[in-house]
């Protein structure tokens, strides 16, 4: 089989990040290398009040999490997506909430590992803080279904066989997750997996949701 332009651009991208998060974890402990990992929370960067999260909070959950913030404060560009029910994702029917977007496959092994963990931060926001939409890169959708069909996910699933969409977030590598505040603007991204259901990733949602 042969892996042309995009596609193989994330397949080398990919690689990339492995190799990075490998090297990382030697001396460096808040990036996960399994699902195992990402079940010990750190409770340091969450709100003291449990219900609120300060500026201060929320940019140490920041730093925590590894996340790139965007030069500048531009609106997100609105897009329709296919999902695997057979409906359209539309972002901007979510304008006000925090929206979660996260590029996978299901050739990508960190990818799998990290989406438990999004289904936990998902389960454990307050009930419509956060959307969570999970875009396969996948070219056949019926290897998605499979797949899904082994999992126990509640988050929204999209497909972008054509990484049409991929393309336009400027995905290079997986896992990469975009997240979008209430305002529809682009607030952070990261490129490789997280601990999304740690302390830190549950002070970010809060904070952005105030």
């Amino acid at each position: 089989m042969r892996i042309r332009g995009s596609r193989l651009a994330i397949v080398l991208g990919t690689f990339v990040t492995l190799t990075g998060v490998a090297l990382a974890a030697v001396t460096w402990s808040t990036t996960p290398s399994s699902d195992r990992s990402a079940t010990a929370a750190r409770p340091t960067a969450q709100s003291s009040r449990g219900d609120r999260v300060t500026a201060v909070e929320l940019e140490k959950a920041m730093k925590e999490l590894d996340l790139i913030r965007p030069s500048r404060e531009k609106l997100v560009d609105d897009f329709a997506l296919g999902k695997t029910d057979g409906g359209t994702f539309q972002l901007s029917e979510h304008r006000g909430k925090v929206v979660f977007i996260n590029f996978w496959a299901t050739w990508c092994p960190p990818c799998r590992e990290e989406m438990p963990a999004m289904e936990r931060l998902l389960q454990r926001s307050r009930k419509g803080d956060l959307v969570m939409l999970a875009v396969s890169v996948d070219t056949d959708p019926k290897v998605v279904a499979q797949f899904l069909n082994e999992q126990r996910f509640t988050f929204t699933v999209g497909l972008d066989p054509t990484m049409r969409l991929a393309d336009t977030y400027g995905v290079r590598a997986l896992p990469a997750s975009f997240i979008v505040d209430g305002r529809g603007r682009l607030a952070a991204f990261a490129f490789g997996p997280r601990r999304w259901d740690d302390g830190a990733a549950q002070a970010l949602i809060e904070g952005m949701s105030r």
